[in-house]
């Protein structure tokens, strides 16, 4: 008996796996576009339901539709617990951190009565889309993405604590400058300090503007500054960026190990084998 009921677990989580976690099957791609489309009608309505004037019998069947698809949401993340082959790795991993986020905000709306507006959160589990439609290509450029950032973090920070150092010191001078001036927005240091990442950042609100002429080159300065600073985190991340695609491109084949591909071969045109067999989105790891 006991062995019975454990080979009809073991059928049951490997056909839920293949429903669930791939995508290769019908009813695995059905059931991931069924998800996708119910992700996005669950954000659709929290973004309506925020809006003034709903009337009183669309809100209750907003809350009706909210309740089901958090169900949907919270059987779909227990489920996939269930069948996974490594539960703890899936609920550590980033789609199972998503996937558990998407399920909360109802239940977090019992404490507090804004947080079922974080149902946007749910907005990330469309990254499946990659997945169900075999757009690796795609994915492989966002891994890119990120591992230049990643490198680049370091330079980021550095020049992070540069401009605040240099908008502390900009807004302090122009405080200096025009706070004696009657009714000055700049009567505080935080203002001046406010005026300097809004101009700094070419933004620009208007809402404080120096009167003197010293004051106003100081902002025309700012503005030049600003400019050329925008452009310094760009020219980090592109760096880090085509270093990483010439790494990516000389990656060798894990099964004859050439290494004359182009940039987004998928597949070695030596032997036919899979470049990159570990990029492919796994709901597993």
């Amino acid at each position: 008996m006991i062995t019975q009921e454990t080979n009809f677990n073991q059928r049951l989580k490997k056909k839920l796996y293949s429903i669930i976690f791939e995508s290769d099957t019908p009813a695995g791609k059905g059931f991931d576009i069924v998800l996708i489309i119910c992700i996005i009608l669950s954000i659709a309505l929290a973004i309506v339901e925020s809006l003034q004037g709903v009337s009183v019998e669309l809100q209750a069947t907003f809350i009706i539709l909210e309740y089901i698809f958090t169900g949907f949401f919270t059987f779909e993340y227990i489920t996939r617990i269930y069948c996974s082959p490594h539960p703890k790795k899936y609920i550590f991993s980033f789609f199972g951190i998503i996937d558990l986020l998407a399920t909360l905000p109802l239940y977090l709306a019992f404490f507090l009565p804004g947080a079922r507006y974080l149902f946007v959160i749910r907005s990330f589990r469309i990254i499946r889309v990659f997945r169900i439609f075999k757009l690796f290509n795609f994915w492989v450029e966002g891994e890119m993405l990120l591992t230049a950032i990643k490198q680049s973090s370091k330079k980021i920070v550095v020049f992070f604590i540069f401009v605040i150092i240099l908008v502390v010191s900009i807004g302090t001078l122009m405080y200096m400058i025009e706070g004696s001036q009657n009714e000055s927005a700049f009567n505080n240091i935080p203002n001046s300090i406010y005026w300097a990442c809004v101009t700094m950042t070419t933004v620009g609100y208007g809402d404080i503007t120096p009167a003197t002429a010293l004051g106003k080159f100081l902002s025309a300065c700012v503005m030049v500054i600003g400019y050329t600073i925008i452009a310094v985190p760009t020219g980090i991340v592109s760096v880090s960026m085509m270093k990483e695609q010439k790494k990516y491109a000389n990656f060798p084949c894990p099964n004859c190990s050439s290494k004359d591909h182009d940039m987004n071969a998928l597949f070695c045109h030596h032997c036919g084998a899979p470049l990159h067999p570990n990029d492919e989105v796994s709901q597993t790891e």
